[in-house]
């Protein structure tokens, strides 16, 4: 209670520190600057027409081979089509409004590109427009959770078509075997695969059903690209509306997804109650005072903290089971109204969270803390352990340590997690001993060697460079050794809420490895480094300065 006192007393200061000068917005959500940073794209970072936590992130790219410098970068001033998925190791179902010309027709499979303008562009939470100088339309963006919402303005006289680009490579992915067919007037259906990626080691399913506000004149398959051309018979004003529902599990529960979220044609007022539903979440916190940049920073970093992790079930609680040797749909437990009890969650890894986000949600989204925790658990039920950061729905195991560990205690100290604490320490207690998801590094699928858990047990810290030969990636024998015994620290004080009295006391002696690196003459952490390669660690070691307090 005292160290949460001083950390209300910090964020108070911090508030306070904002002078009286600044103008006060009526909202918080016309606050947020979502551009912000976005001359230093990633494929997971730029989102504007979603929703806080959504499976849908739909956003122009301007970019779209690699991980990272993909996505939205903004000092490109070409557009390469609108995509519903940047998820962490997960992308597709690009679209591209155009207009079909005796000169474009036979190379528009390839050559679709358009420049825009940022004086032309309009970028809110849950909102982005463009004008797409090349083809002279106006494209308008909202969503909801598992559907993005499309308003394309075409000049009159055209031939409007959108091209469905559902092969090739995407962000992080190449996508593969990608299948659109009509399945009346005004909709389509399909399916593609994201194949695996050095973080992903499986392919992973994406269904997708469309609906348009028009009749559709013509498909075209591509057999080169293997990508769709769908045009349609407008209207004289031009306008055309589409639906987009994706789901990870069939193309029937994207039907569901559909009919559950957007089962009318009104773009503006899914717009306002995606607008609303920002500020609610953002209204959560009122800072007053302080200029209007600084409310603008503000709001800005707090919109960020409710994009990264992203849902992966779907409306009616179906959710894709990665985890085993074959691929299974599962379900989320339901209420007596049919209504899922909670969400299942992708998410980059908690590395480092321990310090910022995971305080944030616990203070001021608890039902989202709830909910990360239960799907994890759902994770463990599936596939024996809790992740680190899962993708696919499967265990990616980016970086490295038990580092849900911190936010699951954190949760249960705040009484976030009331419903069997004595399961969810059992499989928190799994992951920090060998097997556990401590042992393993980052991308390690096949092996779990990189992690260095035996030598933390065994000797007291990881040592560098490793001694075996490793697959795995972030491998840094201090920091390890350092992230190891914070979150055995953290797992003690659950043992000894629940009256673990043994684990209580050898998950706290394991928290003490950190002082077989820290020289108090010295005040520095330093890393134990091999002298000579093929020398066994616990012979000799020599230490190389690394951080200092």
């Amino acid at each position: 209670m005292k160290n949460f006192k001083w950390f209300l007393a910090s964020v108070l200061l911090m508030i306070s520190v904002f002078s009286s000068s600044a103008q006060k917005s009526s909202r918080p959500v016309d606050l947020v600057y979502p551009l912000l940073d976005s001359e230093n794209s990633r494929w997971i970072f730029f989102s504007s027409a979603s929703r806080p936590f959504g499976m849908v992130n739909l956003s122009p790219d301007t970019r779209t081979n690699g991980d990272w410098g993909s996505g939205y970068h903004y000092e490109v001033d070409t557009i390469r089509g609108f995509s519903h998925i940047h998820e962490w190791q997960l992308s597709g179902l690009s679209v591209m409004p155009l207009t079909l010309t005796a000169e474009n027709k036979s190379s528009v499979f390839t050559d679709y590109f358009s420049k825009f303008s940022h004086k032309t562009e309009i970028v809110k939470p849950g909102y982005h427009t463009v004008f797409l100088d090349r083809y002279a339309v106006k494209a308008e963006m909202t969503a909801t959770s598992r559907v993005g919402f499309h308003r394309y303005h075409f000049p009159q006289k055209s031939n409007p078509a959108i091209l469905f680009n559902i092969n090739g490579e995407m962000g992080p992915c190449i996508i593969k075997e990608g299948q659109l067919q009509k399945t009346g007037t005004r909709s389509v259906r399909g399916s593609f695969i994201d194949a695996p990626t050095r973080r992903r080691p499986k392919d992973f399913n994406v269904f997708f059903q469309v609906e348009f506000s028009a009749d559709i004149k013509n498909i075209e398959k591509d057999a080169k690209t293997g990508n769709y051309l769908i045009s349609f018979d407008l209207p004289a004003k031009g306008e055309l509306l589409m639906k987009a529902a994706i789901s990870y599990t069939s193309e029937e529960n994207a039907g569901i997804n559909l009919k559950n979220e957007i089962p009318h044609w009104d773009f503006d007022k899914t717009l306002k109650e995606s607008f609303e539903q920002w500020n609610e979440m953002l209204s959560r916190i009122t800072v007053d005072g302080g200029t209007l940049q600084q409310q603008q920073r503000f709001y800005t970093d707090l919109y960020h903290a409710i994009l990264g992790r992203r849902t992966i079930s779907d409306s009616n609680g179906a959710y894709p089971d990665n985890t085993g040797k074959q691929f299974q749909v599962k379900q989320i437990p339901c209420d007596p109204t049919g209504k899922p009890l909670f969400n299942q969650y992708n998410f980059d890894a908690f590395w480092g969270a321990q310090w910022t986000l995971n305080t944030l949600w616990d203070l001021v989204y608890p039902e989202i803390s709830e909910e990360f925790v239960r799907s994890m658990m759902q994770y463990y039920h599936d596939g024996g352990m809790i992740p680190r950061g899962p993708s696919g729905g499967n265990y990616s195991f980016v970086m490295t340590g038990a580092s849900t560990t911190p936010f699951i205690v954190s949760a249960y100290q705040k009484g976030i997690i009331k419903d069997n604490p004595e399961e969810i320490y059992q499989a928190l207690k799994k992951n920090h001993m060998p097997g556990g998801i401590m042992a393993h590094a980052g991308y390690e699928h096949n092996t779990a060697v990189g992690g260095g858990l035996n030598y933390y047990i065994e000797k007291g810290y990881v040592p560098y460079p490793f001694p075996v030969r490793s697959n795995a990636f972030h491998l840094d024998g201090a920091g390890m050794t350092l992230e190891y015994a914070y979150q055995d620290w953290t797992l003690a004080q659950m043992a000894k809420a629940l009256g673990h009295t043994d684990d209580y006391q050898y998950f706290l002696q394991r928290s003490q490895n950190y002082k077989n690196l820290y020289l108090e003459q010295s005040d520095f952490v330093q890393k134990p480094v091999r002298s000579r390669i093929g020398m066994d660690p616990s012979q000799r070691c020599e230490w190389e300065m690394v951080l200092s307090f």
